[in-house]
């Protein structure tokens, strides 16, 4: 079963403006279908006043510890809507490539 549905569920209790949700573990050296490795950008008015740190500590704690022990590796970029606006909507949020198992090489 897809863990992007629990992903987006979960994500919706911080009562997002926007969400772009990537499955990267195509990238990795992980089994097919292996759902480990997410790119996240989001976008709520729940971040106002918060550090990175806070924001990024909410995310996990929406996620819950079920499915954190289902990924790997999660990379978040955590924005305001006046943040969001001023980058005009657009937003690269990069992951770093693999370096390890076979496609390190």
């Amino acid at each position: 079963m897809s863990i992007r549905p629990t992903l987006e569920s979960r994500l919706a209790s911080l009562a997002p403006a926007h969400v772009r949700l990537v499955d990267e573990s195509h990238m990795h050296s992980v089994p097919l279908g292996a759902e480990s490795h997410w790119n996240l950008v989001i976008v709520s008015p729940s971040f106002d006043g918060q550090s990175l740190l806070a924001r990024q500590r909410a995310v996990w704690a929406a996620l819950g510890d079920d499915v954190r022990k289902r990924l790997h590796a999660l990379t978040m970029k955590t924005m305001t809507p006046a943040e969001w606006q001023a980058a005009g909507g657009l937003v690269e949020n990069v992951s770093p490539p693999c370096l390890g198992g076979s496609k390190a090489g």
